[in-house]
């Protein structure tokens, strides 16, 4: 199970070092490269409680092998979409589909973790199973380095083989099935998909309609207005998608609280760290994956630690220390970006990994671990669609951030050597489009003033989109400080995993 869900998480951020060759050959702008990586992150979301759910009623072996074939052959699709108009169109498509097989897979794994382990290992298993889909997520972007020297579309091919080995291993694991003979909430369904997927369209596109146009606000609202719907309709109908009245145990809503800050940082910045690198630091592919190993290493180390301080003292210490350490992490990370240096940073940078290592395992250990009377395939899927929403909004929300403050930037600078305003405003948003396709060696053509005047500047353009940057990193470190203040109200103590009965949970032959 843990082969099998290795390439969905690696997926998370795999595509994030790739951006600038998918934006360059597929000729896409910057908020339509956003939505290639948000529209996996989305359907994750959007899904993941339906996937939890049927993992439930029918049986966890067959939604597995279903969520490897749907997963495996959209990524198969996604290597060979063509050039012309309809790559984009293509790629968002399929990067969903992808999105929807990683969502009906990880349930249905987790399920089947749990039901091999005994109640005194289990916190054990899933700290284990928790900390490898972590480190996973932050492994993407050095694969993406590595397989994006050869072609782009080599982070998507690889999941073939890895898919085939991982049926093959579900097959030999004689994996039994047992369900549960109950209907599913379709109309739950349909809520949930339709409230996250407005509200995220309404936070990515405030950067092209502005927070000022009622398109922005009325998906936003909208949207959480469908969210509100969905709960007033769970909490009346007989076999809900999600068990909400998991939600009276407070620790367990502190854990959901608390990844969802957490995960507003992590996924996202995997996207804006390379492609910083790539445009400010004028670093390649494989230098920026590496540049990201630094946090991989702070995560990893942090990850270990967290578990023990969880199997000892409880979830409170470590999501405490976590948000602690990651939001100065970022703080002093988004306060180095302009330094234009990676031995600055990296210090800085393995802080910020650490922090979120000692949330992550913890959190969602502990959360499964207060399921009342919820199986473990509905928790995953409640604790896995926050995880997942939140980096949807993320992404969003900063990809917001760092447009409106990047054109600013590049827009005061160009007036500086003499663009006139109409002009600046005009090439800014351009060049704010098109920054994370663009390479350092990838300079203006043509003899005009403007394309000259853009030449000149491509030192302090690289410094502008640092500076961007910030603004973004900055709101990261706010995040995780927010979630500090949650972690407070954790109320501490170890869970006692919960017994689970038959109908609930897959046995092992």
């Amino acid at each position: 199970m843990m082969f099998a869900v290795s390439m969905t998480f690696i997926d998370q951020t795999i595509v994030s070092i790739a951006a600038p060759d998918i934006v360059s050959e597929l000729g896409l702008s910057a908020s339509g490269m956003q939505w290639v990586v948000n529209a996996y992150l989305l359907s994750l979301a959007a899904f993941f409680a339906v996937g939890g759910r049927l993992a439930d009623l029918w049986g966890p072996r067959r939604v597995v092998v279903a969520g490897t074939l749907i997963f495996v052959i959209s990524s198969a699709l996604c290597g060979c979409v063509p050039d012309g108009d309809y790559a984009l169109t293509w790629l968002v498509a399929f990067r969903a589909t992808q999105g929807l097989g990683a969502a009906l897979l990880f349930p249905a794994a987790l399920a089947v973790v749990v039901a091999v382990f005994p109640v005194e290992r289990r916190g054990r298993a899933l700290a284990l199973f928790f900390g490898l889909t972590g480190a996973l997520t932050a492994v993407g972007p050095l694969l993406g380095g590595w397989l994006t020297t050869w072609t782009w579309r080599a982070i998507f091919w690889v999941n073939v083989p890895v898919a085939v080995v991982a049926l093959i291993l579900t097959a030999l694991a004689r994996i039994s099935d047992r369900r549960r003979d109950e209907p599913l909430d379709v109309k739950g369904a349909v809520l949930v998909a339709v409230g996250m997927g407005t509200s995220v369209l309404g936070f990515q596109q405030a950067s092209a309609w502005g927070w000022d146009s009622w398109a922005t606000w009325a998906c936003v609202v909208g949207g959480l207005a469908v969210l509100y719907l969905f709960c007033r309709y769970e909490l009346r109908t007989r076999h809900p998608l999600i068990n909400l009245s998991v939600f009276r145990d407070r620790a367990f809503t502190v854990d959901s609280l608390v990844l969802f800050f957490a995960m507003l940082a992590f996924v996202p910045v995997f996207f804006f760290a390379s492609v910083y690198a790539q445009v400010s630091l004028s670093a390649s592919a494989n230098q920026a994956a590496l540049y990201l190993l630094y946090f991989f290493v702070g995560f990893a180390i942090a990850s270990q630690w967290g578990g023990r301080i969880l199997d000892k003292r409880g979830a409170r210490p470590a999501l405490k220390i976590g948000c602690a350490v990651g939001a100065v992490g970022f703080a002093l990370w988004a306060g180095k970006l302009t330094d234009l240096s990676m031995h600055n940073q990296w210090p800085y940078v393995a802080l910020a990994g650490a922090g979120i290592g000692f949330i992550l395992a913890p959190a969602s250990t502990d959360a499964v671990n207060r399921a009342i009377d919820a199986s473990y395939g509905e928790v995953t899927g409640i604790t896995q669609t926050v995880r997942n929403y939140a980096a949807s909004i993320g992404l969003a929300v900063f990809g917001t951030l760092l447009t409106h403050n990047m054109t600013d930037n590049v827009e005061s600078t160009l007036r500086a050597r003499g663009v006139p305003a109409d002009q600046a405003d005009s090439v800014a948003g351009d060049v704010t489009q098109s920054i994370t396709g663009q390479a350092d060696a990838r300079t203006p053509t043509g003899d005009g003033p403007v394309a000259t005047t853009m030449r000149d500047a491509m030192s302090s353009i690289r410094m502008d989109f640092a500076e961007a940057n910030q603004w973004v990193f900055y709101g990261m470190a706010v995040a995780l400080g927010i979630g500090f203040f949650c972690a407070l109200r954790h109320p501490g103590g170890q869970a006692a995993a919960p017994d689970e009965t038959p109908a609930q949970t897959p046995v092992r032959h």
